[in-house]
């Protein structure tokens, strides 16, 4: 069992680029639904790898965090630190 949940951002190898913020507990099999064009709002940047992955015990507060960073503030907070 496994007792963290993560927070993760992903960046897209796609000549377009671009990056997504998002929360799993299966860090692996999340980047394979992604990368296998399962998710609707990343099918069209594929392929993705992972930029970024903090795990949390708390999964309020790695829930917390991933709105921030899905937030303006966090935004700019990832960009310059993550």
């Amino acid at each position: 069992m496994n007792d963290f949940a993560y927070v993760y951002i992903l960046e897209s190898l796609a000549p377009s680029g671009g990056f997504y913020v998002g929360l799993t507990d299966d860090l692996a099999a999340q980047l394979t639904t992604h990368n296998a064009g399962a998710v609707p709002h990343t099918a069209k940047s594929r392929p993705w790898r992972i930029k970024t992955a903090i795990a949390f015990r708390d999964r309020p507060k790695a829930t917390a965090f991933e709105k921030y960073l899905k937030s303006p503030s966090g935004r700019a907070f990832s960009k310059k630190r993550l």
